[in-house]
């Protein structure tokens, strides 16, 4: 009931409160959804169920080489599963399906702050908080008692973690992904190598993406060459078989078991859930506040793209088309700063989101 309960709730506030704060400002967002979504859920969840959070969901104290050993099979993974996997999905993806779910779009009309702080979210926030709730507070709820096999709730918790994703380009990818976080949960009994993988996996194709970006060159996998892709997985399974077989030398497992009902179980009161709750929802509302003071006219620019999408541009579209839409965005950089009013901006997104409608852009079915 935990985890299934928790799962719904968390489902139903990652769209509806999660999905239009990141509309507001993307990269508060990802902070917002990863904190107040997926680190409270994972944190008040067990604490309702009269749980020590901390023990329960396996985020005991850090052990280095266990963590370490988590990083670095975290990018031999990437290189060795899930370079290979998500190419063969972007061949196989209709040309719609790929514009609608392109997540490179998150590091575009960004500044270079806002860069910043999405690159923490989704390199400390994201791993941390997501695996606190998919595998401390989902996997463990769905894993039965020894000597019952816990395969079955490994597998759907990582099917249910590339869900959320929302993404069926990089479903299959994020199924694999979620498959070593959860392994690696297992083999541990802790939440840190899990973590340090799922951190190493985001960063590497973060880093790859904007070294990408910074050459002038597509982020588009159907673009790279397979010999490439084949030559990449070869060095990545290369890493991951030499650190399975570096881990039978060096002590990386731990104990291999989470802490037991007994150590977890809560020994004092259980406060009532508005005392648990009521934190949580006063920080959300004063961090909504804030953003609101501090980012006026990018939530006012960002409300108003949504109101007037822009189909994306085509790499073979007219120069006019491109040269426009670069102005556009120009003015938009401007206004942002205060430079240009905020009804110049609108003024031409409208024009343009009218005229360019059908021409230049990529059509949804």
């Amino acid at each position: 009931m935990l985890a299934l309960g928790g799962a719904a709730l968390a489902l139903v506030l990652f769209i509806l409160v999660g999905g239009s704060v990141q509309l507001l400002n993307a990269a508060f967002g990802i902070w917002f959804t990863e904190v107040f979504i997926f680190m409270a859920l994972g944190w008040l969840l067990p604490r309702l169920g009269g749980w020590k959070p901390a023990l329960f969901t396996g985020l005991t104290p850090l052990h280095p080489v266990s963590t370490l050993f988590g990083f670095l099979l975290g990018i031999a993974n990437f290189f060795a599963l899930v370079v290979p996997i998500q190419f063969t999905a972007q061949k196989l993806a209709p040309e719609w399906m790929k514009e609608m779910f392109d997540g490179s779009r998150l590091f575009e009309q960004q500044t270079p702050v806002e860069l910043a702080i999405i690159l923490a979210g989704v390199t400390v926030a994201a791993p941390i908080c997501e695996e606190l709730f998919f595998r401390g507070v989902f996997q463990r709820g769905l894993t039965p008692p020894a000597p019952r096999s816990p395969t079955t709730a490994l597998v759907i918790s990582a099917v249910v973690f590339s869900a959320f994703h929302l993404d069926p380009v990089g479903f299959v990818a994020r199924v694999e992904l979620g498959l070593l976080f959860g392994w690696l949960y297992l083999r541990t009994g802790s939440l840190w190598p899990g973590i340090a993988a799922h951190a190493a996996n985001n960063l590497v194709s973060s880093a790859a993406f904007l070294v990408a970006k910074s050459m002038g060159t597509e982020a588009a996998d159907t673009d790279t060459n397979p010999q490439d892709v084949l030559m990449l997985a070869s060095l990545g399974w290369a890493g991951v078989l030499a650190l399975l077989g570096m881990s039978r030398w060096v002590p990386v497992w731990g104990t291999g078991i989470a802490v037991s009902d007994e150590r977890a179980r809560e020994t004092k009161p259980v406060p009532s859930l508005a005392k648990l709750v009521l934190p949580w929802v006063v920080a959300a509302t004063l961090s909504l506040v804030l953003l609101a003071v501090v980012d006026r006219r990018g939530i006012a620019l960002n409300l108003h793209d949504v109101a007037h999408p822009l189909a994306p541009l085509k790499k073979d579209a007219p120069a006019g088309l491109q040269a426009e839409r670069e102005s556009l965005q120009d003015l938009r950089e401007a206004v942002r700063r205060g430079e240009a009013p905020l009804e110049a901006y609108s003024e031409e997104r409208t024009r343009q989101a009218r005229a360019h409608k059908a021409e230049g852009g990529v059509k949804s079915p």
